[in-house]
């Protein structure tokens, strides 16, 4: 386990992988760039981590002994809202995408550059949040912008930090039609480098988590060759 000093003052990311040499590398990247870094070697000491340290960042392996990644992602996102960064050697897209429908926010493909990951992390935490002091009412459906809360006939619904930043996106500019880009640009920033699938996941989250049935959606509509915008309610 490493510890960078003055962890307090430093954006906190754990790194969970059984392959020694590519976390410690990893984490020479992260502290180099000025992150608290901590390392788990398996499943439940991540989850146990993740209790303990509260991380702003989990960079997740997929394939872990034991307790695997998607397990620990699963759990994981009982527990915390942080940012969960999946890293897989493996390269069928259902595979890849394995990570993203149990919660996590992105995933890098192994082998792959430690500057690019750093970058990514960093990216995230750059994020742009919804500031403006909005409360939306699409039917049913409340969204409290400033708040970070959303409800659906009075009921609290649980979303994590991006299924609400996609969901705010749209309520904002409830009558603009999004494509996948602009929704990668307007939550995950300019810079975000990720495959434009990563958008439908996390709709689909948020349909779900809503109630919203994906056949016959009434909240997010999908804008068929151009993308999502919000519905009418119920």
């Amino acid at each position: 386990m490493t510890v960078m000093t003055h962890e307090r003052q430093l954006p906190r990311v754990l790194v969970v992988d059984d392959e020694a040499p590519l976390a410690r590398l990893v984490s020479a990247y992260l502290e180099r760039d000025g992150f608290a870094v901590e390392v788990a070697a398996d499943g439940m000491v991540a989850v146990e981590s993740v209790r303990r340290w509260d991380p702003a960042v989990l960079v997740l392996d997929l394939g872990l002994p034991g307790m695997d990644g998607i397990e620990v992602c699963r759990t994981v996102r009982k527990i915390s809202d942080c940012y969960i960064v999946m890293l897989t050697a493996r390269v069928q897209e259902a595979d890849r995408l394995k990570g993203l429908l149990v919660g996590a926010d992105d995933y890098v493909t192994k082998p792959f550059s430690p500057r690019e990951l750093v970058a990514r992390v960093r990216a995230m935490l750059r994020r742009p949040r919804h500031s403006a002091e909005t409360v939306v009412e699409v039917g049913a459906l409340r969204v409290d912008v400033a708040g970070r809360e959303v409800r659906v006939d009075g009921e609290p619904v649980d979303l994590t930090r991006i299924e609400f930043d996609v969901l705010a996106a749209l309520a904002t500019r409830s009558q603009v039609v999004f494509t996948r880009r602009q929704l990668i640009e307007q939550v995950w920033g300019p810079d975000w480098v990720s495959d434009d699938h990563l958008v439908d996941v996390h709709i689909g989250h948020v349909r779900r988590k809503l109630g919203d049935d994906a056949a016959d959606p009434v909240f997010i509509k999908t804008v068929r060759g151009v993308g999502y915008r919000m519905g009418t309610g119920r």
